[in-house]
């Protein structure tokens, strides 16, 4: 069985915007992407991996942890 996380993070309150972010995440693996909401300022990263990547500089960027972070079990 595969596991799926995806982290959420708000901009809002944050120390950055998605804009910033976009031209400084780090590369990820196959199966990881990022993924935006410019209206909501949101951001994240779904992953289909074993291991997440490395996001210390993520979070350095941001500021904080992501309010969401959560696995689920992969049906198909």
């Amino acid at each position: 069985m595969s596991v799926v996380r995806i982290l959420i993070w708000n901009l809002a309150d944050s120390k950055t915007s998605l804009d910033e972010l976009r031209g400084q995440l780090p590369p990820v693996d196959d199966g990881d992407v990022w993924i935006g909401n410019d209206a909501q300022e949101r951001f994240g990263l779904v992953s289909l991996n074993e291991s997440l990547p490395d996001l210390a500089h993520v979070r350095d960027l941001i500021g904080k942890e992501p309010e969401i972070a959560e696995e689920f079990d992969a049906l198909a």
